[in-house]
C-alpha cells in the first residue's frame, strides 16, 4: 500500500510541476477536472499560437469526447461494473452539436498531421497526434455509438502506430496508452471472443495491457490521469480494493471537481 500511495504523490507532484511550462497540459488538467469550457479556451488559444500543430485540435476533440463521457455517465457504466460490459447495450443520446464539433476537430487534426508528415515522414509530434485522433474516434464509436466492430479497426490502427512510435522513441510515454487500452479492455471479453479478435489482428493480453498502462500512469504527460483511472479499474476488477482506492484517492485529491472519483470512492466505503 505504501508504494502505491508514494507513486500517487510523486505522480501528482510531477504533473503539477509541468503545468506551468505546458499550456496543453493545463488544458488536459482542466478537462480531467470537468472544466470543459476552460479546457476548450485553453486548447483554442494554443491553436491560435501554434496553427500548424495538430496537437491543438486533437486536444480540443478530447475535451468534447470527455464532456460527452461525463454527460452520459459513460465511464461509470462502461468501466465500474462487475458484469460483462457488453451484455446490456444502453441506448444513448449523443449531443449532435458536440459530435459535429468533435468531428471537425478530428478533421483538422487529420489535415495538419498529413501536412506535417508530408514535410517530415517521421515527425513524432504529428504521429502522436494521429494516434490520439484514431483512439478518440474509436472511443466515440464504441462507447457512445456502440459501434464496436467499426471502432475495432481504428483501435488496432492506433495501437499499431503507437507501437512503431515507442519503438523509435520509448520516451513517448503517452503513446503506450493506445497499446494498453486495446490489450486490457479486449482481455475482458470472453475467451471465444478474444480468439476471434486475435484472428482479426487485435491484441488481448491483459498483463501487457496493464504494463503499458502503468508506463503512461507513471511517466505520461497528457494521458497520465486517464491511465491511472484505468489502473484503478483493473485493480478493482481483480479485487485489489486497497490499490484501487489509493489510485482513486490520488485522482480525487488532484481533480476535486471530478465527480467520478468521489462517487467510486463512496461506493468502495
Amino acid at each position: 500500500m505504501r508504494s502505491v500511495v508514494s507513486f500517487v504523490i510523486i505522480a501528482s507532484c510531477v504533473a503539477f510541476a509541468a503545468v506551468d511550462s505546458d499550456p496543453l497540459e493545463a488544458g488536459y488538467r482542466q478537462m480531467y477536472n470537468l472544466s470543459f469550457d476552460n479546457a476548450h479556451r485553453t486548447f483554442r488559444a494554443y491553436e491560435q499560437q501554434h496553427p500548424d500543430d495538430p496537437m491543438g485540435p486533437v486536444s480540443d476533440a478530447a475535451a468534447y469526447l470527455f464532456a460527452e463521457f461525463d454527460r452520459l455517465h459513460i465511464l461509470q457504466s462502461e468501466l465500474f461494473v462487475d458484469d460483462n460490459r457488453f451484455k446490456n447495450i444502453q441506448k444513448l443520446s449523443p449531443d449532435p452539436t458536440a459530435k459535429q464539433k468533435f468531428e471537425a476537430a478530428l478533421s483538422e487534426t487529420d489535415r495538419l498531421t498529413a501536412k506535417a508528415l508530408a514535410r517530415e515522414s517521421q515527425d513524432k509530434n504529428a504521429i502522436f497526434a494521429n494516434i490520439l485522433r484514431l483512439g478518440l474516434h474509436a472511443d466515440y464509436l464504441a462507447l457512445i455509438e456502440k459501434r464496436y466492430l467499426t471502432s475495432l479497426s481504428e483501435m488496432k490502427d492506433s495501437r499499431a502506430m503507437a507501437e512503431r512510435l515507442v519503438t523509435s522513441d520509448p520516451r513517448y510515454y503517452d503513446a503506450y496508452l493506445a497499446i494498453g487500452v486495446e490489450n486490457y479492455l479486449l482481455s475482458l471479453k470472453p475467451a471465444p471472443v478474444r480468439w476471434m479478435l486475435r484472428l482479426g489482428g487485435a491484441q488481448t493480453d491483459k498483463d501487457q495491457g496493464i504494463e503499458k498502462l502503468r508506463l503512461t500512469a507513471e511517466k505520461g504527460r497528457y494521458l497520465q490521469p486517464y491511465a491511472r483511472l484505468l489502473l484503478a479499474v483493473a485493480a478493482l476488477r481483480d479485487h485489489d480494493r486497497g490499490k484501487g482506492r489509493a489510485l482513486l484517492e490520488g485522482l480525487s485529491r488532484e481533480f476535486p471537481q471530478n465527480r467520478l472519483y468521489a462517487e467510486e470512492l463512496a461506493r468502495l466505503h
